[in-house]
């Protein structure tokens, strides 16, 4: 069997001091995540947390910079995850979108009601986030690098 980790990507959304989160089930409760989910086949790693964010959120997502990558391994499943966080804005809701089935509720919450029920965050990779967006960890969104849907991002050797 190959190991395979998990490539997921969050969108890390502040506005007036609160996060926007999403309330999903998982593992049998309800947990606050960003909005976030599994790289797809064929798209960028921008176009996925654009995706995820219109999908989970109905609200369109506008990429701004990045916030950093994260490895964590789930202690119950073993699973490990690689986790692409992107910083950005978004708008209203868009009228008519209807959010994943997944989804229980959105919420647009402070750092400090995440801080102090930890048990009730899908894991601890969602506060590490916003900590580190907190502290200033915005990257050029240009360290992701998709030669896919960008061949001539970086030419080969002699190009």
């Amino acid at each position: 069997m190959t190991w395979t980790p998990r490539v997921t990507v969050a969108a890390i959304v502040e506005r007036e001091g609160r996060f926007l989160l999403v309330e999903e089930r998982a593992d049998g409760r309800r947990v606050l995540n960003q909005p976030a989910g599994h790289l797809e086949e064929g798209e960028s790693l921008l176009q996925a947390t654009v995706r995820e964010t219109l999908e989970e959120t109905g609200r369109a997502f506008t990429p701004q910079s990045l916030v950093g990558l994260y490895r964590w391994r789930h202690p119950q499943s073993g699973l490990t995850f690689l986790r692409v966080a992107i910083a950005g804005e978004v708008g209203e809701r868009v009228p008519g979108s209807c959010l994943d089935p997944d989804i229980l509720e959105t919420h647009w919450l402070p750092r400090e009601h995440l801080a102090r029920e930890p048990a009730g965050l899908r894991s601890p990779l969602v506060l590490r986030c916003i900590d580190d967006y907190l502290a200033g960890r915005h990257h050029p969104l240009d360290l992701l690098v998709d030669l896919e849907t960008n061949p001539d991002a970086h030419p080969a050797p002699g190009g």
